[in-house]
């Protein structure tokens, strides 16, 4: 392997959060010749430690910003508890309005501290993605664009678009396996690829841009890790 593919930047922080009651970690990738005085995209993930690593979001970056493919970017991890999980992402869930504020309050303003950023742009994968597209709703100043692979949009969450009139500053880029029309939600199943048509009709019908890609594949980050590179082209390929 090529030394400069190797030589990843990954940093580890802590944060104490006031609102989760507990210390979070975050991990930050750094592209290549990363210049502290300069500004960059913000890469925000949910469920940090799986995208790092089952979806190789820091090595699919680094390999194609080093091939000319992306601009440089940082990538922002955030852990989460598999315990807490469906509980803070999930809209209306016991600890979604305290993981919201953690992500917007702590999270946000102490990566914003530490580093220069010209714009951001949230990704999460199931329900990382339906707390990543209710983050953009809850404060369009901050979030504008999202990355979902395959979002859990469940009614639920379609309310909260139905809430919204017109979402002309969102741009969203959906991605959703055509073998997800039986996902294990709990005990059942759910039809992930029906919510996505729907929210994608929702959406459009509210002005949003909506990028959106069907492919074979599954609920997995198999799947997701496939389609990474296009994504990731979509809001930081090079023109």
């Amino acid at each position: 392997m090529d030394e400069k593919l190797r030589k990843r930047t990954i940093l580890r922080r802590e944060l104490e959060s006031a609102y989760l009651k507990e210390t979070r970690s975050y991990k930050v990738y750094l592209p290549p010749d990363y210049d502290p005085s300069r500004a960059y995209p913000v890469l925000y993930a949910q469920d940090g430690e799986q995208f790092l690593n089952f979806g190789r979001g820091a090595t699919i970056a680094q390999e194609m910003i080093l091939e000319g493919k992306l601009l440089p970017f940082i990538i922002v991890a955030v852990t989460v508890s598999r315990d807490n999980r469906t509980e803070e992402y999930g809209t209306g869930r016991s600890r979604n309005d305290i993981y919201k504020s953690f992500f917007l309050e702590e999270i946000v303003p102490a990566v914003e501290q530490e580093f220069l950023v010209s714009e951001r742009v949230l990704v999460g994968d199931s329900l990382g993605g339906t707390v990543s597209l209710d983050l953009a709703l809850d404060r369009p100043d901050l979030f504008s664009k999202v990355l979902s692979l395959s979002g859990a949009f469940h009614p639920e969450v379609m309310k909260g678009v139905l809430r919204k009139p017109k979402l002309p500053h969102l741009t969203i880029y959906m991605l959703i396996g055509l073998q997800e029309t039986a996902v294990p939600v709990g005990d059942k199943t759910a039809d992930f690829l029906s919510y996505n048509r729907e929210m994608k009709q929702l959406l459009e019908q509210r002005q949003a841009s909506v990028t959106y890609t069907e492919k074979e594949g599954g609920h997995d980050w198999g799947f997701w890790q496939s389609q990474l590179p296009s994504a990731l082209s979509f809001f930081f390929g090079v023109k």
